[in-house]
């Protein structure tokens, strides 16, 4: 049997194609200009929030999220998941905080709010919580814990567009959220992300950020002025606030993501559908399906075993393999990243053993590509090979 199935398909349609030929056949500016602004409006307003920064990736966008917490904190701790993408971590350490691990709830991949609660401590600057593969992550008691304690919360939603809590888009409820919009994503401008705030001083400071450190960046007259007459031997035009990046974004990518969000809601329908006959059909005696699917949005089709079966495991790759389904072990980000080289210098080799749930995911999870057009015939198809074994 082969199904020839990919991560990804046809997620950039001929139709994207065609509205970026007739952009480009007018010769326009490239680099960031009037689309890269109209698709920041545009995510806003479907997002819920106020600001929206479109930067050159997911990656960039955790870490001009990190940059800012730091020129407002300074140092300190930062609670962050054992399953997430690498840039999460990564932009904690290259800021400077100490990144503190806990657990994941196996019903919806997400951080363990019982442990996060138990390691906020005074040091604490901030809750990073990465929404897994679509699901939600967020309930009643963090948001409550993370309020009362004063600590705020930073959303990644880089694998959950639209994925909600209580009727609200994720990425609307943290002081800050970050988005991705690589190919295999829900939506995609080829590469780029997105960092969403209410906060209108944050996003100021997101933009001038985002571009060098550069006063001019603010879409305020009134703080472009500020910085001018507190910097008076300096043109206006090169005043740099701080040691930033080039992270911006192109019209390119912009045109792309403002014709793709147009079907976003749709997709993610189709997503959804397809999930749940995976997991309808799948054998729950060999495999978890008890996930938690309230608001999700689901990116892939985890493949869990339910027991701790290496020959069974073995056998599912194989199988796959062998059937030419494109699947990744691990889950998102390849499983426990407390077993990946880069953080070898910040905890002890052993560490990752205390946390028992993502160490099963690591050895014993996978996840498949779902994407709108995938047919219903193939995944169940895939059931009945995967049941067989």
């Amino acid at each position: 049997m082969h199904l020839k199935w990919p991560l990804m398909e046809n997620n950039i349609t001929r139709e994207d194609l065609e509205v970026l030929i007739s952009f480009l056949e007018g010769h326009p500016r490239l680099t960031q200009s009037e689309n890269v602004s109209g698709f920041e409006r545009e995510w806003s307003k479907w997002l819920g929030v106020n600001y929206s920064v479109y930067v050159n990736s997911g990656a960039s966008a955790n870490l001009l999220s990190m940059t800012l917490l730091k020129h407002l904190c300074g140092g300190g701790e930062i609670i962050v998941p054992t399953l997430t993408w690498v840039s999460d971590i990564a932009s904690v350490l290259q800021n400077g905080f100490t990144p503190v691990f806990v657990d994941i709830n196996p019903r919806n991949l997400c951080m363990d709010v019982d442990q996060v609660i138990k390691k906020m401590t005074k040091k604490t600057k901030a809750v990073f919580i990465t929404h897994v593969q679509g699901f939600n992550g967020l309930s009643d008691t963090l948001l409550s814990a993370c309020k009362e304690r004063g600590i705020p919360l930073i959303e990644d939603v880089c694998e959950s567009h639209g994925a909600t809590f209580k009727g609200k888009r994720l990425g609307s409820y943290g002081l800050l959220s970050n988005f991705s919009f690589y190919y295999a994503h829900h939506m995609s401008t080829v590469e780029g992300g997105m960092v969403c705030t209410n906060d209108e001083s944050m996003y100021e400071t997101l933009r001038i950020l985002r571009s060098h450190g550069m006063a001019r960046e603010a879409s305020d007259r009134k703080v472009r002025e500020k910085y001018a007459a507190e910097n008076p031997s300096l043109s206006p035009d090169f005043i740099f606030l701080y040691p930033a990046y080039n992270m911006r974004g192109t019209e390119i990518g912009a045109v792309l993501g403002r014709n793709q969000l147009k079907r976003l809601d749709e997709n993610i329908k189709k997503r959804n559908r397809n999930f749940k006959i995976f997991l309808d059909h799948l054998d729950n005696n060999k495999f978890r399906t008890d996930f938690d699917l309230e608001g999700s949005s689901n990116y892939a089709f985890n493949l869990i075993l339910k027991n701790a079966d290496s020959a069974l495991r073995n056998k599912v790759e194989s199988a796959l393999t062998e059937a030419k389904v494109e699947f990744r072990r691990g889950s998102s980000g390849g499983g426990n990243q407390l077993r990946q080289p880069y953080l070898r210098p910040y905890a002890s080799a052993t560490e990752c053993e205390a946390y028992p749930h993502i160490e099963h995911v690591h050895f014993f999870g996978y996840y498949v590509g779902n994407f709108p057009d995938l047919e219903k015939e193939k995944i169940l198809l895939l059931c009945k090979l995967l049941n067989g074994l």
